[in-house]
């Protein structure tokens, strides 16, 4: 018998297993396919498994090992050491699923919807905001009241206490110091519409992630006409479009672009790496909107399966520990937890004017925001 992860079991073609059984966390998958014809007691044996897992689903209720599974839409390599960590001070093991380039952080929200009825996942880790204030409208997380949300400011907490946000990256302009003299340096989100640099700006594209978030966020703060007529000038100025943030920092890093939007995560590595570039912290000024901070958010999925032990994971994860831990990596998150030293390699909202955004009211637009989007921007 060999184990699968959850996403490898689901994968596998049904004649290449008798029996498909969930025991903490991950699939069993017996690869012998016996011929019912010829092995009758086949059947036999599979019950018999099938029943001893049903009542191993739940390690910790049972007195068993215990376990919590985990989605995350941080990049694995700067979540994992995170989680282990979390084993490794609790010894409860962690079940963990990451999402994919390619479906962003919408892959791994569309899977907690399909398990709506039996819910695999005890704790969302999101790298965004938007899809976790939608699953929380479509009733799809529990309330919880982590010991560490004190801790937090009241724009990084959810009103009804089902979700938290942490470890925030920045929407910043990365600029190519060769291309851009100091005295034209872009200062606003407005500037890549300029047509001084008419088809040498960038921006990823529109409909995932962070960038999403941002269109979203500027569609409720600004309203519907200004946000369109943003994004009008953005394609009247024939912006770059990438397939992400990072396509928009590496472009901007290799000169192929003189000024993108991205985010600090992004930003901090070509700069940290040697590349000519700068970080625009941008309508930082007296006048402007601000500067759009996104957190990681954490929620407990209702009707969790391992509740207790995603209580634990989550409190951990909001610790100023964690915090440290994920401001010093290379992705350079930016520590909410007033608790934990602000990280020195970014700026965060208490050091830049930060954008007061009405999250609630940007899950609200994203609908309106991603047909203009589609229909105007993208055509």
């Amino acid at each position: 018998m060999r184990f699968f992860s959850v996403a490898e079991a689901e994968m596998r073609p049904h004649w290449m297993a008798l029996i498909d059984v969930r025991y903490s966390g991950v699939f069993a998958v017996v690869e012998e396919v016996f011929d019912m014809r010829r092995f009758p007691w086949a059947f036999g044996i599979g019950l018999v498994v099938a029943l001893a897992g049903c009542g191993k689903q739940d390690g910790a209720s049972s007195g068993g090992s215990r376990e919590v599974v985990v989605y995350t839409a941080l990049d694995r390599s700067f979540s994992e050491p995170i989680l282990d960590e979390f084993t490794r001070q609790t010894g409860i093991a962690v079940r963990a699923q990451y999402d994919t380039e390619s479906t962003k952080s919408v892959g791994l929200a569309n899977r907690i919807r399909a398990e709506r009825e039996r819910p695999r996942c005890d704790v969302h880790w999101n790298n965004e905001i938007i899809n976790t204030l939608q699953l929380k409208a479509e009733g799809l997380y529990d309330v919880c009241d982590p010991p560490e949300a004190k801790n937090y400011p009241d724009a990084w907490r959810d009103p009804d206490g089902m979700w938290y946000g942490f470890a925030a990256r920045a929407r910043v302009i990365i600029v190519n110091t060769d291309l851009v003299p100091d005295e034209a340096f872009p200062t606003s989100i407005h500037d890549l519409a300029d047509p001084r640099w008419k088809g040498r700006t960038g921006i990823a594209k529109p409909l995932f992630g962070t960038t999403v978030s941002h269109v979203a966020c500027l569609f409720a703060s600004l309203g519907d006409d200004a946000a369109m007529a943003y994004l009008d000038s953005l394609k009247a100025n024939d912006v770059q479009v990438h397939g992400g943030n990072k396509g928009c920092a590496t472009s901007v890093a290799n000169g192929a672009t003189a000024f993108a939007l991205t985010d600090t995560d992004d930003a901090i590595i070509e700069l940290e790496s040697g590349k000519p570039v700068r970080i625009v912290y941008p309508d930082a000024a007296e006048d402007g909107i601000g500067t759009l901070f996104l957190p990681n958010t954490l929620a407990i999925v209702k009707n969790a399966p391992h509740r207790k032990e995603a209580e634990l994971l989550v409190n951990y994860l909001l610790s100023a520990e964690v915090e440290a831990k994920l401001a010093a990596c290379p992705s350079a998150q930016i520590p909410l937890n007033r608790s934990a030293e602000p990280n020195p390699r970014v700026k965060g909202p208490s050091q830049v004017k930060a954008m007061q955004a009405d999250f609630a009211a940007a899950a609200e637009a994203f609908p309106r925001a991603r047909e203009v989007v589609e229909a105007r921007f993208l055509k």
